[in-house]
């Protein structure tokens, strides 16, 4: 029954992500800064699945978009979260990391709002350049939109998957500078999230227990919870490294480190006490006063 359940659950959440692809918003109506490559988007679902269901993978993105995904009006928190999926900065994992996890938040009582950024990378560029500037961008628009959409405009946080995750670091710590050109005035508003959340972080990781020299953790940094599995050999010190930084500078900070269940799972149910994590994220979002 469990298993019937979860995947009519799947089923809806893939009806939405056809559906909020046709109602987006343009991040930069005129063209994202210094985007020279008009891509073709591709959707792809004949990769590998994860908990026996597929995959959209998205790739080709040279006009980000956001979407807003509204928590029920009888439910709202107030509380918004600005999800990235991840995909290594070169595809977009947007069911599993996007469009799913708006849906179970949402009826937790939290708004959503997906970002689509920029994939593939651009040569020549940082691989989170072009996508800092599509997520500020998008805090940005979310922050000036508080009274439109019926949400609290300092109770807006950043989550990410993986190279999302680091995207979302970035953004948690590199707030204090607009890294592109002024669009409207909606770019008036405070970049820094309220709250950061990181699912199986990459590529955080430095030398020796430090962290990526990109990343500047400071004090004023917002508070931070990251979950891990021990068998994501491949990212674990991205989590250790990071959350050691965050104790460092005396950030509110929080990890929950599972044993099993691998890298890219999503919030599927693939078997692994790991899937529990929205349950811990939405009580954190209470210990920290962003849920009431």
């Amino acid at each position: 029954m469990k298993q019937v359940i979860f995947s009519l659950f799947l089923l809806s959440a893939m009806t939405m992500t056809l559906m909020a692809q046709h109602n987006p918003v343009l991040l930069f109506p005129d063209g994202a800064p210094g985007e020279s490559r008009k891509l073709k988007q591709v959707d792809d679902l004949s990769g590998n699945k994860v908990a026996g269901c597929p995959v959209l993978r998205i790739s080709n993105v040279s006009d980000p978009t956001l979407t807003f995904y509204p928590a029920p009006a009888d439910h709202n928190t107030g509380a918004t979260i600005i999800v990235n999926p991840g995909g290594g900065y070169n595809i977009l994992a947007y069911n599993l990391e996007g469009t799913e996890i708006c849906k179970r938040f949402n009826s937790f009582g939290i708004n959503c709002v997906l970002v689509k950024y920029r994939v593939p990378r651009h040569e020549g560029l940082e691989k989170h350049a072009a996508p800092l500037q599509d997520l500020q961008r998008a805090i940005a628009y979310t922050r000036s939109h508080a009274d439109e959409w019926n949400i609290d405009p300092g109770r807006i946080g950043v989550l990410g998957f993986s190279a999302g995750a680091h995207l979302s670091a970035m953004a948690s710590t590199a707030y204090g500078e607009r890294t592109y050109p002024r669009v409207d005035a909606y770019d008036e508003v405070s970049l820094r999230p309220d709250f950061c959340v990181l699912i199986y972080p990459a590529y955080l990781a430095g030398e020796n227990f430090s962290i990526a020299p990109e990343l500047k953790v400071d004090a004023d940094t917002p508070p931070t919870i990251l979950v891990q599995t021990q068998d994501d050999k491949g990212h674990i010190d991205s989590s250790l490294f990071y959350y050691y930084a965050l104790k460092e500078a005396g950030v509110t900070a929080a990890m929950h480190l599972y044993p099993s269940g691998g890298h890219g799972y999503g919030l599927r149910n693939t078997g692994h006490t790991v899937n529990e994590w929205p349950h811990r994220v939405l009580s954190w979002m209470r210990d920290i006063d962003m849920v009431n």
